[in-house]
Parts: structure tokens; sequence; C-alpha cells
């Protein structure tokens, strides 16, 4: 199966629906709006939001809001098929088989300043430039390998599967022609090689289980081109279910659920693919989308809601990217859609079950509504999305479920949707 025409989903066995990306015109970014029943299930009859108020960000952006992938580009041609070439020196350092905060680099950098943790990130921070044959853009990526291999959005560099040229700007201002290595479009991410380098500082990676509402974290890309920006803010939220659209080269549309950490870190377009760090100036996200005012406010750019994709999970990613140049994911086995019942508490509604399925062999069915992924809660359907998401194929996962009025738990063995 091709994985730009048709997304497979760990939660679902459907084809996402097709919307196309705004054109890039006088504003270096693709902007993109979320559809407003993007799960719609086989039977059940599409719901109108049931939320209101405070609650309103439980269940994704508010409806004025419009998400917009965080980068500057500008739509590539006809599809083609992937190409990755991996030759790891054995030498090379790489961040993805960093311990968490056990480098010597971690150990001599004190929890502080903002100048801090900049002086030490900086270094592995890179500006990607795309040029493609209608125009071009930028993005941001950070250094995983000593000698060159860039971890970034899969919307940034997506466009060099169809001829687009890559070129990576250091922050120590040398530049170099850059390849795709991987790239997976479920996760939006992707994993491009810098050509001709071996002395780079691969960045030190940390752990985003560990963040909490309120802590402190900086942002560092390269928003409308201007490299080296370094903005500063807070953890707003975790485990937010954030759905974009990315449009991919075959002039196809595919949707992606991030499982986000919420920053009001000044992130714009640009930004995607770029490090979003602790006070320690390990990476803890990889921010992805921002939230905008919708395009008739004639307003553009940071409003304080900006989308990382925790690093834990890029980490996974990027080393099966690097070692085989794709990604496989967790699958439930099932198609959801929000509930029905507009004066219930939450939960996704399972429309469809695929026969012989993770969910099916653990006794779900049509009807039911999983309300927790193991102890955490589910209120809607791209919440069950970001949940298993988090999680491998193999994993054991406990899902709690109403039905017929009755709470109900079963032990789920998920799938895989190699």
């Amino acid at each position: 199966m091709d994985p730009m025409t048709e997304t497979t989903h760990q939660d679902t066995t459907q084809t996402l629906p097709s919307y196309p990306a705004h054109p890039a015109e006088s504003h270096p970014a693709d902007s993109y709006t979320a559809p407003t029943d993007p799960w719609l299930p086989p039977t059940p009859p599409p719901v109108p939001d049931r939320t209101t108020g405070p609650e309103k960000p439980r269940r994704g952006v508010a409806a004025l809001i419009a998400l917009a992938l965080a980068a500057g580009l500008v739509g590539g041609g006809a599809g083609a098929a992937v190409t990755s070439a991996l030759d790891d020196k054995p030498a090379a350092v790489s961040s993805l088989d960093q311990s968490t905060g056990t480098s010597a680099d971690t150990a001599a950098i004190p929890t502080g300043s903002v100048e801090q943790v900049a002086a030490k990130v900086l270094p592995s921070v890179v500006s990607i430039s795309v040029r493609t044959a209608s125009g071009g853009g930028t993005g941001t990526g950070v250094v995983i390998s000593s000698d060159g291999l860039v971890l970034t959005n899969n919307h940034v560099v997506a466009d060099a599967e169809q001829g687009a040229s890559l070129e990576v700007s250091f922050n120590d201002g040398r530049t170099a022609a850059a390849t795709l290595v991987g790239r997976d479009p479920i996760t939006d991410l992707a994993v491009i090689r810098a050509s001709g380098v071996s002395d780079l500082k691969p960045a030190t990676l940390g752990d985003s289980s560990v963040l909490k509402p309120g802590q402190s974290v900086v942002a560092i890309g390269s928003p409308l081109g201007l490299e080296g920006t370094v903005t500063s803010g807070i953890v707003s939220a975790l485990n937010r279910p954030v759905r974009t659209g990315d449009s991919n080269p075959t002039g196809e549309s595919q949707s992606t659920v991030i499982d986000a950490i919420q920053t009001d870190a000044a992130i714009n377009p640009g930004n995607s693919g770029g490090p979003l760090v602790n006070m320690r100036g390990e990476v803890v996200g990889i921010n992805s989308a921002i939230a905008s005012l919708g395009s008739s406010s004639g307003q553009s750019g940071s409003i304080g809601l900006g989308f990382s994709i925790p690093i834990n999970q890029a980490r996974r990613v990027a080393d099966q990217l690097t070692k085989s140049g794709g990604a496989v994911h967790a699958q439930l086995g099932v198609s959801v859609s929000d509930i029905a019942d507009v004066t219930a508490q939450g939960g996704a509604a399972i429309a469809m079950v695929t026969p012989g399925g993770s969910a099916a062999e653990a006794g779900i069915d049509v009807g039911d509504v999983v309300t927790k992924v193991g102890n955490r809660e589910v209120d809607s359907a791209d919440a069950l999305i970001a949940a298993v998401r988090t999680h491998q194929p193999g994993d054991k996962v406990t899902l709690t479920y109403t039905r017929g009025g009755d709470t109900r738990t079963a032990t789920v063995t998920l799938g895989s949707d190699a």
C-alpha cells in the first residue's frame, strides 16, 4: 500500500478524507484547516460539536482557530517512489543512542537562563531550504548524529521525493546539500542526511514523559527564514490531540493526529522540525504545528498556541527511519467517531471493527464507547488516536469502555500497520 495515498492508522482501517492545502502566496507558510468531522463512521450520522466553554480545547482547537503546519513550503508535483540510502559510519555519534540526562554536555549545563540553553542547543539546530520547480520554502531540523543525520518534519522535506533539492545551513555558517533518508507521514516526521560533514554536534534528547504543565521551555528554529531564532515560554498542556492536514507530493492530502505538547513559546512558519527544549538544553519535542486565527481575520503567525511532537515518540520513529527508511505504528483495528450523545461525558465511539484485528480479538464491538486507554482519559475520537499512537505494536493496553450503560475493561494487544 502506498502510504501517501492511503493512511492506515492504528485506530482506523478507513481512508482519510482529502482536503486541499491552501496555496502559499505572499505568506511563506502552507496553511491547513482541520475538517469539522474527520472521523465520520459508516453508520452514525455526523455529530455536531457538543463542547463549549473552557473544556473546548480537550476536543481540539476552537472552531474559529485554524491549524497550520509551521513551515514555509510550496507544493510539489507528481508522485514518485521513496528513494533513501543509508551509509552510517560506525564511529558516528548519535543522539538516538543517548541515555536521558547522562551526557557530559547535559551535566555541564546547569539549569538556568535561556542564554545558557541557547548556547548549548544552537550548534545542533539547522535551517532547511527546499527548492522546487515552482518555488521553495524553509524549515528547521535537529542534528541527531555527528555525520549528518537531521530529524525534521515530513511536511518540510516531502517534496524531496519529487526532485526538490534540500540544503541545510549550520549555526557556524556552513552549508551542505542534503538527501532524504526516510519519512513518515503518519507521525509527520522525517530524517535527512547532510552530505560531506563529519564533525557535527548531536542534540541531547530528553524525556518528554516527565514534562509538567507550567515547565519552562525554549523553541529554536528559522521562522520566516530567520535562522537561529530563540523564543521561550512554558508547557501549556500535555497529551493534546491535534489534527493537522499535510499535503503530500502527489497532490493529495493526508491528516495527521499529533499527541502534542502545547506551548506558548512563539512558533511561526519556518519553525517546523525545530526543537522544543527544556532548561537543561535537552530536546523534549519537535515543533510541528501552530494555531492561528482564521484566514478571514487577516491575521497569521503565533498567537501563543504551538504544538510539538513529544521526543519519546520522535526518537522511536527517527530510529526506524534511519535504519529502514520507513516506520510502523501500533494499530487498534477500529474506526472511531465522537460520540453521538451530546449529553454524555465523552469518549470515542467504535464505528467499525476490523475482523481478526486487535480490538475484535479483545471483544470490542461496534457501539462501544472507549473512555480510557490505561489511566489516560479519552474524551474524543482524536484522543483515542493520539493515545494509541504513543504505543508500539505488541504493547498490551487496558481499554475502559461502556456498553449499554455498563462500564467494562479489556486487555488489547496492539497490532501493526506493517
